[in-house]
C-alpha cells in the first residue's frame, strides 16, 4: 500500500486556497438565500394566494415579507419552505399596546393557527412608524408596548423561536453623510432608543427599509444617478478609509453607525424593503429598475464597507406592480412581476 503526504511548505498555501474558495462559496450560498421579496395585495387584478406561493417557489424566491397576516396567504404557505416575515399594521397597534388579551389572540389568530406548517420566522409590528412624520406619529406612543406584547405572547406560547420588530426606515436618521456620521434625530431619539435596547436584549433583528430611488428623486441635483444605481466607474463617496460607489451601502452603513451610536452596535439589520419603480417618473424606467435589482441582488452577498463579508439579508419591493396603492403614480410600479405573472426583469433568484 502507499501513503501519499503532502510536505507542510506544499499543503499550507494548497489548504489556504481550499478554505477560500470554501468562503467564497458558503458565502455566494449564504447570500442567495438571504433575499426575499415582499408581496403586497392592494391590486384588483392580482393572482390568488396559491398562485403566487408557485410563482415564488418556480422563481427560486425563498423567502416572503407580507404587510398583515392574510388568511389566504398564510393557507398557501403552509409546507412551502419559504421562510416568512408578517407583518402587523399600523392600525392594530393600539389595540395590540393597550387591549388585555388583544395580543394573545393576535399570536393565537395568525401564528398558532399555521405553525409549524408555515416558517414564520420574525413579526414585524408597524412600518415605518415616526414620532415626527404625521402620518404615522399618531401610532408612535403605541409601538413599543405593541412589539413587548407579543413578544409576551409568542414567549407564552412556547414560540421563542420567533423574532419580533419593527420596520424602520430612514427619515428616522438626522445626520447619514458622511456614513460614519450616521445618527438618529433629537427628535426619535427618546422613540427609537428604547426599541433598540428591546432589539438587543431580545436579539431581535433591526429592520430597516431603504430606497435608494427616493433619496436621488428628492435630491438629483447632488446624487448621481449612476450613484443610485450601482453603476458609478469610481468612488463617490470618500468617508475616512472606508469609499462608497452606491448610495445604497451608504444608507446601510448610515444606519449601522446611527445604531453604533445608541447601543445597538451588534444588532443585525435586515433590509426588509428596497425597490425602483419602472413608471411614473423620467427616472423611473424599466431599463432603470432592472440595473438597480440586478445590482443590488450582487451587492448584498458582500455586505458593505462598514461590515464585509457579511451577507445582508434583504427583501426586494415588491412581487407584483399594485393598481389599487394610493400616492404618486410610480407607488403602482414596483413590480418584479406584472399581474400576470410575467416577469418584467429576468432577475435570477437561484
Amino acid at each position: 500500500m502507499t501513503s501519499v503526504m503532502f510536505s507542510s511548505k506544499r499543503s499550507k498555501p494548497l489548504m489556504a486556497a481550499i478554505f477560500l474558495l470554501l468562503g467564497l462559496l458558503m458565502s455566494t450560498i449564504i447570500g442567495i438565500q438571504s433575499i426575499g421579496v415582499c408581496y403586497g395585495t392592494l391590486g384588483d387584478n392580482l393572482p390568488s394566494a396559491p398562485e403566487v406561493v408557485q410563482l415564488y417557489q418556480s422563481s427560486g424566491i425563498n423567502r416572503m415579507r407580507i404587510f398583515d397576516p392574510n388568511p389566504a396567504t398564510l393557507e398557501a404557505l403552509r409546507r412551502s419552505g419559504i421562510r416568512l416575515i408578517v407583518g402587523v399594521p399600523n392600525n392594530d397597534l393600539q389595540a395590540l399596546a393597550s387591549i388585555p388579551n388583544a395580543a394573545t389572540d393576535w399570536i393565537q389568530s395568525n401564528v398558532l393557527t399555521y405553525t409549524p406548517d408555515v416558517d414564520i420566522w420574525c413579526i414585524a409590528v408597524g412600518n415605518e412608524v415616526s414620532p415626527t412624520n404625521p402620518p404615522t406619529s399618531q401610532f408612535a406612543n403605541y409601538l413599543l408596548p405593541a412589539i413587548k406584547n407579543i413578544q409576551s405572547a409568542l414567549l407564552a406560547a412556547g414560540l421563542t423561536q420567533i423574532k419580533v420588530s419593527t420596520a424602520s426606515f430612514s427619515q428616522l436618521l438626522g445626520s447619514s453623510f458622511p456614513p460614519s456620521q450616521g445618527s438618529f434625530s433629537d427628535g426619535v431619539s427618546s422613540f427609537i432608543n428604547p426599541i433598540i435596547s428591546f432589539l438587543v436584549e431580545n436579539d431581535s433583528p433591526f429592520l430597516a427599509n431603504i430606497y435608494p430611488y427616493f433619496s436621488y428623486t428628492g435630491d438629483s441635483q447632488n446624487i448621481p444617478l449612476p450613484y443610485a444605481l450601482f453603476t458609478a466607474p469610481g468612488v463617490v463617496v470618500q468617508d475616512g478609509n472606508l469609499q462608497y460607489q452606491n448610495l445604497f451601502d451608504a444608507s446601510l452603513d448610515a444606519i449601522y453607525a446611527a445604531l453604533e451610536r445608541s447601543g445597538g452596535a451588534n444588532l443585525q439589520i435586515v433590509v426588509s424593503e428596497s425597490g425602483w419603480p419602472s413608471e411614473g417618473d423620467p427616472a423611473a424606467t424599466v431599463e432603470n429598475a432592472r440595473t438597480y435589482y440586478t445590482n443590488l441582488l450582487n451587492l448584498v452577498k458582500g455586505g458593505t464597507p462598514r461590515r464585509p463579508g457579511q451577507a445582508v439579508e434583504t427583501y426586494l419591493f415588491a412581487m407584483f406592480d399594485e393598481n389599487q396603492k394610493g400616492g404618486l403614480e410610480t407607488e403602482r410600479h414596483f413590480g418584479l412581476f406584472s399581474p400576470s405573472q410575467q416577469s418584467k426583469y429576468q432577475i435570477a433568484f437561484n
